[in-house]
């Protein structure tokens, strides 16, 4: 395995997470009494934005995964066209696990589905930029041993990695603690935003130390 392109899955997940502390930050100098805490849907809004809008120019200049043999303009629409129905597919379906977990069906639905729309920004919209609208592929790689490249491995790690930290972030949200940070959805998101960065980090870091192992055949 190509120590050249560990680095640059490294360079790219550290980019990735930059973004979301950038996003924390720099609407600040822009936006009066803005904060993570206080303005937390503008936050959200700010933080998928900023994740969409990278992964996708990551992808595009990078390119870890293999053009389509098709690279007519009309195919291209088509492709793009799908992604986004495949996206706003995902987050409605977010929405309706997180509130089958608990979320209120009525109240609180903009924070409901603008939480869908980050964990989808975190998890589908990287499947979509690394493997297309290809369920299939998607069933591939999230299967036992289905990566077959260091970004599909990171993928994979990225992916459980957000929606572990969106359901550790719910545990406090019960608690007679009354703090502000429990309002719904804030630990949830801020659970998934702290996994999906904790997976940029970890997935890298434990390719290269599994790199002698690791053994990435086409199939």
């Amino acid at each position: 395995m190509r120590e050249a392109e560990i680095r640059r899955l490294l360079a790219a997940n550290l980019l990735c997470a930059l973004s979301i502390i950038l996003a924390a930050l720099v609407p600040a100098f822009f936006l009066d009494g803005f904060s993570v805490l206080g303005t937390h849907l503008t936050w959200l809004c700010v933080c998928s934005v900023c994740v969409a809008t990278l992964n996708i120019i990551l992808h595009l200049v990078l390119k870890p995964s293999q053009s389509p043999k098709r690279s007519s303009f009309a195919h291209k629409i088509s492709r793009f066209l799908k992604c986004c129905i495949y996206f706003f597919m995902s987050c409605i379906l977010f929405h309706a696990i997180i509130v089958l977990y608990g979320a209120p069906l009525i109240e609180s639905v903009t924070e409901t589905f603008l939480f869908a729309v980050l964990l989808s920004t975190f998890t589908t919209l990287q499947c979509l930029c690394l493997l297309g609208p290809n369920v299939q592929a998607w069933i591939r790689v999230f299967s036992k041993n289905g990566a077959m490249s260091i970004w599909e491995s990171s993928l994979q790690i990225t992916t459980v990695c957000s929606i572990l930290g969106a359901w550790f972030g719910a545990f406090p949200i019960p608690l007679d603690w009354d703090r502000p940070w429990q309002v719904w959805p804030i630990s949830c998101s801020l659970g998934a935003t702290f996994g999906y960065m904790a997976g940029l980090i970890i997935a890298p870091l434990w390719i290269h130390w599994n790199r002698k192992q690791l053994t990435y055949k086409s199939r």
